[in-house]
C-alpha cells in the first residue's frame, strides 16, 4: 500500500491536477465509480488506478473488472489519495488516464449531424454538463474553444460522469476557424444567444440540418465578431419569472431541439 503523502508518485498524480502537467504529460485524472465503469469500456486508457481499502471492498466488481483487464490496481491510504484528488472528500478511486481528444479535421471527415462549440466557456461545471447533456442528445462531438475551460480539468470530468469517454472531443480550437470549417463542410452554425429569434419558432427542416450550436460565455455571452460569424442567432425563451437560463440548461435546450428534429420522424 501506498502510504507516504509525500513520495515523488503521490506527487507526480497530483500535478496532474494542473493544466500544464496535464498538457506536458497527454495524461488527466478520473475521479469516482461512474467514470471508473465507463473508463473500463476502453481499459487501454488507463494508465494506473489507485484505491483505497474501503472503496475496493465498496466497489469490487469495478476492481475485479480492473483487474481482469490487466489495468495496473495500486492501494493507497486515505491520505495519499486526499494528496492525488482536488476534492475534498475523495470517492477513493482514482485512474490516470490518457487524453482521448481528436483534431477538428479528423472530426469534420466523419460528417457530423450535431456538435456544440464551447467558446470561451470557463466554468468547469457548465462544460462537464454540455459535454454530458450533448452525449444523451447524441451529438457527434463537443469542441473545446482555446480560451475556454480545460475539457481535462477534473471538475470538469466529474461533471461529465464519464460521458467524456462517449463521444470525440476536440481541444484548443479558434473559433473563428472553426466556424469556417463548419460552414465549407455543409454545416450550419447556430448561436445560442438571448438576442436571437425564439428557438420555437425555428423550423423542424432547420434544425434537422447538420448543425453546430455555439455557446457564449456565461457571464458576458459572445465576442461581437463571433456572432458575425454565424448563420443565425437563436433564443431559448423564458416564460417564467426568471431573469435567465444557466448556460448548462439552455445548451441542453438547443441540443435536443435539434435531435428531436433529426432523429424523430414526422
Amino acid at each position: 500500500m501506498l502510504i507516504d503523502p509525500k513520495s515523488n508518485q503521490v506527487r507526480g498524480v497530483a500535478k496532474l491536477n494542473k493544466k500544464d502537467a496535464r498538457s506536458e504529460t497527454g495524461l488527466f485524472l478520473l475521479e469516482g465509480p461512474q467514470g471508473l465503469k465507463e473508463a473500463l469500456a476502453r481499459p487501454k486508457l488507463i494508465v494506473d488506478l489507485y484505491v483505497t481499502e474501503e472503496a475496493a471492498n465498496r466497489h469490487a466488481d469495478l476492481i475485479e473488472q480492473a483487474e481482469a483487464a490487466h489495468v495496473s490496481v495500486q492501494f493507497v491510504s486515505d491520505a495519499v489519495l486526499k494528496v492525488m484528488c482536488d476534492t475534498n472528500t475523495p470517492q477513493g478511486l482514482l485512474a490516470v488516464c490518457h487524453q482521448l481528444h481528436v483534431d477538428l479535421d479528423d472530426l469534420l471527415a466523419t460528417k457530423p449531424q450535431l456538435v456544440a462549440l464551447l467558446a470561451n466557456i470557463r466554468d468547469p461545471g457548465n462544460a462537464g454538463t454540455v459535454l454530458r447533456a450533448a452525449d444523451a442528445a447524441g451529438a457527434d462531438a463537443v469542441i473545446f474553444s482555446a480560451n475556454s475551460v480545460d475539457a481535462y480539468n477534473p471538475k470538469v470530468v466529474r461533471s461529465t460522469t464519464g460521458s467524456i469517454f462517449h463521444l470525440p472531443v476536440v481541444i484548443g480550437a479558434d473559433i473563428a476557424e472553426t466556424i469556417a470549417k463548419f460552414k465549407a463542410a455543409g454545416i450550419q452554425v447556430l448561436a445560442a444567444s438571448g438576442g436571437g429569434v425564439s428557438l420555437p419558432t425555428v423550423e423542424k427542416a432547420q434544425l434537422a440540418k447538420a448543425t453546430a450550436w455555439v455557446l457564449g460565455n456565461e457571464a458576458w455571452g459572445f465576442e461581437p465578431e463571433t456572432l458575425e460569424l454565424v448563420d443565425q442567432e437563436v433564443a431559448v425563451p423564458i416564460y417564467g419569472a426568471a431573469e435567465s437560463l444557466n448556460l448548462a440548461t439552455a445548451a441542453s435546450i438547443c441540443l435536443y431541439a435539434s435531435a428531436f428534429a433529426q432523429n424523430v420522424a414526422d
